[in-house]
This record gives C-alpha cells, structure tokens and sequence, in this order.
C-alpha cells in the first residue's frame, strides 16, 4: 500500500499541513485510498459540527432570555385579553 506522504498527489505544506489533491471519483490511486479519504472527510464533518456546538454554546444565554422575554410578553398578552373571556363566559351562562 502506497503511503500518502509518498503519493504525488499529496503535497505537504511548510506548516506540515498536508493538502490532498485526489479525487474518489476521478484519480484515486488505491482502493485503500478511498478508506482514507473517507475518514478524513468524516474527521472533518465531526470537526465543523462540533465547531457548530460551540457556536451554539455562546449564544445559549442569549436565547433564554429572549425566550424568557417571549413568555413574559405571550402572558401580559394573555392576561390584557383576560377580561374578554370572562365577560363572554358570563354572557355564556346568562343565555343557556
């Protein structure tokens, strides 16, 4: 099995990055380079998903207040239209 580091269409960048230029669909070496392709691409969809949970972690205060806001407007809503429920009641069993 061919190594990537030793593949010409693997480069390694001056930071030790490496930056592969093969395609599964195309220009694939091996078949074991589709396993490796494939947990890469996997590292890195676990790797932005849990950028995302940390994301989501920030702004987490944020959004309890804002729904804390939303209840507290949704109850003063509420109890502003109180007195037309109670006044329909009335008029309810005052016609049965």
């Amino acid at each position: 099995m061919i190594q990537c580091s030793e593949c010409e269409l693997c480069e390694i960048g001056p930071d030790g990055r490496r930056i592969f230029k093969c395609d599964p669909f195309s220009n694939i070496k091996e078949t074991e380079c589709l396993y490796k392709w494939q947990l890469i691409r996997l590292d890195m969809l676990a790797s932005s998903y849990q950028g995302m949970l940390k994301w989501q972690k920030k702004f987490e205060p944020m959004q309890d207040k804002i729904l804390k806001y939303m209840q507290h407007e949704i109850e003063d809503v509420d109890e502003s239209e109180s007195w037309k429920v109670d006044e329909e009641e009335d008029e309810d069993e005052e016609n049965p």
